[in-house]
């Protein structure tokens, strides 16, 4: 995940290392399902005026969007 934050030029966290591994957790590290759940993430938290995403917050995600 990070490596693609670098290369889309973003110079700051922007998820938790609590919300990375609840991302990992989740989808047992699959890309696909990493990607999904990551943009679905970023989504949520800019809908939502969250400067960071946090495990809590991957947590509602996959509880409503996923689910």
């Amino acid at each position: 995940m990070e490596r693609h934050l670098i290369y889309a030029g973003v110079e700051r966290d922007i998820f938790s290392e609590a919300a990375i591994d609840e991302i990992h957790q989740y989808t047992s590290g699959a890309s696909r399902l990493i990607n999904k759940l990551a943009t679905h993430c970023l989504l949520f938290g800019s809908q939502n005026g969250y400067r960071i995403i946090d495990d809590r917050m991957v947590k509602k995600v996959i509880e409503g969007e996923l689910a």
